[in-house]
């Protein structure tokens, strides 16, 4: 694996790939979400890339960019381990002038649930996106994949549009939900729970279970299955509960192979995030 910190050796290294590029973008402090995703790029591609970067322009005023994990190290040994052929690490000066062009979200799917709760942040996520897939796209592979997780499902479609709405000729891939044991989405930010408040978190995934019970009993009527859901998470802080359609528009009933089902929730000073795909 060879570790890249500048825009010139990311473009040095990649002239070297004769084949299909699989890329993994990443804020770092590395699990087994991350190595599912990388792992599948992997298998499905010839050279696989991998950046850690975490993006200040995503996090609003308030949030924990300051106190977002990192393990550079662990995430080097990860990657290394994992089969990584490029890890490119740039920093905020790389990536970023003082004068930017700036991108922003669809003005519909853009501003809700996450949108409306973390206002500014799609426009951030998607301006350093489009600038990875394009760093990374610099010589043209004959294929090129990227690789995103089904957890950030609005994330997920704001990305497919862009790349449709911007041209850009990329294969974005979906990937699935990597949980623990216990049920618990995997993400960096779990890190922050106690012990106390993993116990709690666990009700998000409980309340999705739940939801999937209902609809297979044919309960469809999206206000009864958010009733029952907001009942098992009695012991957090909802921000939203949600179902919608795979275009993220609202739906009053479930609709088999097209809905999203999305909960986020405040668990002690922690946001988190879930959701399911039915």
């Amino acid at each position: 694996m060879i570790i890249v910190n500048s825009i010139e050796e990311l473009f040095e290294q990649t002239a070297n790939f004769n084949g299909s590029v699989g890329f993994v973008p990443t804020m770092g402090a590395l699990h087994e979400g991350h190595l599912s995703l990388i792992r599948q790029a992997k298998s499905n591609n010839d050279f696989v890339v991998v950046s850690i970067f975490v993006n200040p322009t995503q996090f609003l005023e308030g949030e924990d960019l300051d106190a977002y994990p990192r393990k550079e190290e662990a995430d080097k040994k990860i990657c290394q381990l994992a089969g990584v052929d490029v890890l490119f690490m740039p920093n905020k000066e790389m990536m970023y002038e003082a004068d930017e062009l700036s991108i922003t979200a669809p003005a519909k799917r853009g501003f809700i649930l996450e949108g409306a709760k973390r206002p500014g942040h799609f426009d951030g996520m998607l301006q350093v996106v489009m600038k990875l897939l394009n760093l990374i796209a610099y010589h043209k592979p004959s294929i090129f994949r990227a690789y995103f997780g089904k957890k950030d499902a609005q994330q997920l479609a704001l990305i497919t549009q862009m790349v449709k709405n911007y041209f850009i000729n990329v294969e974005i891939v979906p990937c699935a939900i990597v949980r623990s044991a216990d049920g618990l989405a995997l993400s960096s930010r779990n890190a922050y729970l106690s012990k106390e408040e993993r116990v709690r978190a666990l009700s998000l995934s409980r309340s999705l279970r739940k939801a999937t019970e209902l609809v297979m009993q044919k309960e469809l009527k999206v206000k009864a299955i958010e009733s029952v859901m907001r009942e098992v998470l009695n012991e957090v802080d909802i921000e939203y509960i949600a179902l919608v359609n795979r275009q993220f528009q609202a739906i009053d009933e479930v609709e088999i192979g097209n809905t999203i089902i999305l909960v986020a929730a405040r668990v002690g000073h922690t946001r988190l995030i879930d959701n399911l795909w039915i």
